[in-house]
């Protein structure tokens, strides 16, 4: 059995390596995103993600993987946003940018191994494209959470949804690296 806690930091450090790339050119851009906005582009990513699994193809050249690394950074970058909130100016340095990348990252590998261990690491045994619906239920739930405005009955909340999100794209990732 491969081991779970390397593969999840392998991949993350590959994500984390684009994450901290786009600061380099962009800065912390997306510090202006409100919620809905970080919810609706990990909306995109995902939706293109299923598209390109139905069709069969992509015109465009980003593919799978670099669309699942896009869920975990925005998952992060969206975890960061319910933090702080958003800002109408760039308020975080690229260093700041990435300590809270690193500790949203580290809580979504404390869930991830808590649940691996009640579930027995079933994800490993479910289809690639099954991590896809998921996510996008995932963002649908969101929706609905931020549509009533965080006023829900039995939600687990925001956060919650946001840290499936980025384990769902994470097991997608060691999934395709193990085909590879």
């Amino acid at each position: 059995m491969a081991d779970t806690s390397s593969q999840f930091d392998a991949v993350v450090a590959q994500c984390r390596n684009l994450y901290s790339r786009k600061l380099h050119d962009y800065g912390a851009a997306w510090r202006i995103l409100r919620p809905e906005s970080v919810t609706d582009q990990l909306f995109i990513k995902a939706n293109r993600i299923r598209s390109i699994e139905i069709k069969g193809e992509s015109k465009v050249p980003e593919d799978i993987r670099t669309e699942l690394q896009g869920i975990v950074n925005y998952g992060a970058i969206a975890l960061i946003q319910l933090e702080l909130g958003y800002s109408e100016q760039l308020d975080m340095t690229p260093e700041a940018a990435l300590r809270k990348y690193d500790e949203k990252l580290a809580w979504a590998k404390s869930l991830m191994m808590d649940k691996n261990h009640d579930y027995d690491e079933v994800w490993r045994s479910m289809r690639i494209q099954s991590y896809t619906d998921l996510i996008l239920m995932k963002l649908h739930r969101t929706k609905q959470i931020e549509n009533l405005s965080g006023k829900t009955l039995v939600s687990e909340g925001i956060d919650a949804n946001y840290l499936d999100m980025i384990n769902y794209a994470v097991f997608g990732l060691i999934r395709l690296d193990d085909e590879d």
